[in-house]
């Protein structure tokens, strides 16, 4: 089955949902050959480029949503940061210092359902100055935001919103109840209307099961998602995902393998939890099928240092892009 899969991707087919589906049963050397077809079609559609961003938490806390994975809810007492929005000088400086690093991209990243009024001018601002001062691509992760937005933030410089779809829709119910799976999807259309590109992915681990998994590979194909991050849940104290396991290194590795032949063509961006989850198997999902990294620390946990992942590039043989 997994050598039919190859030949067929590569030459511009598609698996099905029910290969999709099969692909959870593999271990041993079926999920060795799985993760090495996986690198292929990597290898073929994307060379051996890497794409390195970077994000910084612009706005931390006192969201209103009821997510249960996320630290920043005000739901849940976890002991997160709370501060408002950071000024230009701070965020220029942490954009400078991520840039001279190697991260090709930056993103702010606020807290809560949407972006304020006034909040979003000084937004705009901000751009305008990451724009001028910086060579970064530009991209924003403010929550639901209307077309009229969008358009002012294209305006501004930036090039790429990035808004999750966090799971499929038929667990989305499971993890948050102050909005809708569609909610979501509306923004990311919003947002694409407006000309910018979407980068839209989740996090694995939050109780979903295989088919969630493979159903979330496929929504985001059929919305034609190029940049896809995948996050491997890191449970925090005080939310109800507190006492999940993390996935399991094989068990992530199978699915970043997935998600690269549902969506060849996407950069597979191994994001948030990559640490702790994958421990000494980070090199290896570079060798199966993921093709971007998000470099530096995360929202609020922390990342590695950026030049090991640098260095890690290096011994692959990799180039950022």
């Amino acid at each position: 089955m997994i050598a039919e899969m190859i030949g067929k991707i590569l030459s511009g087919g598609e698996i099905t949902p029910a290969e999709a589906i099969a692909l959870g049963e593999l271990t041993g050397q079926d999920l060795s050959e799985l993760l090495w077809v996986a690198q292929q079609v990597s290898r073929h559609f994307h060379g051996n480029k890497v794409d390195l961003c970077s994000i910084i938490n612009a706005k931390s806390g006192h969201c209103s949503e009821d997510c249960t994975f996320c630290a920043q809810s005000s739901h849940y007492r976890t002991g997160a940061p709370i501060y408002p929005l950071l000024s230009v000088e701070e965020i220029l400086e942490r954009a400078k210092v991520m840039e001279s690093k190697g991260a090709r991209r930056f993103s702010l990243v606020t807290s809560g359902r949407g972006i304020p009024g006034e909040d979003f001018d000084k937004i705009i601002d901000i751009y305008q100055t990451l724009r001028e001062k910086t060579g970064l691509g530009l991209c924003a992760s403010l929550g639901i935001i209307d077309h009229k937005k969008a358009l002012r933030l294209r305006e501004a410089g930036v090039s790429m919103y990035h808004h999750n779809i966090e799971t499929s829709k038929s667990f989305y119910p499971e993890i948050c109840g102050t909005h809708s799976f569609e909610e979501r999807v509306e923004t990311i259309n919003s947002v694409r209307e407006a000309g910018l590109t979407v980068c839209s992915g989740g996090i694995i681990g939050l109780g979903e099961r295989w088919e969630h998994r493979v159903e979330m590979a496929f929504q985001l194909k059929e919305m034609g998602i190029s940049s896809v991050p995948l996050n491997l849940l890191t449970p925090i104290e005080g939310t109800p995902l507190r006492g999940r396991p993390m996935p399991a290194p094989l068990e992530a590795l199978k699915t970043t393998a997935l998600f690269r032949l549902v969506l060849p063509g996407a950069v597979l961006r191994l994001a948030g939890g990559r640490e702790s989850a994958l421990r000494d198997l980070q090199s290896v999902a570079l060798m199966s099928g993921v093709n971007g990294l998000m470099v530096g620390n995360y929202l609020t946990t922390g990342g590695r240092q950026v030049e090991d992942d640098l260095k890690m590039l290096e011994d692959l043989g990799l180039e950022v892009m």
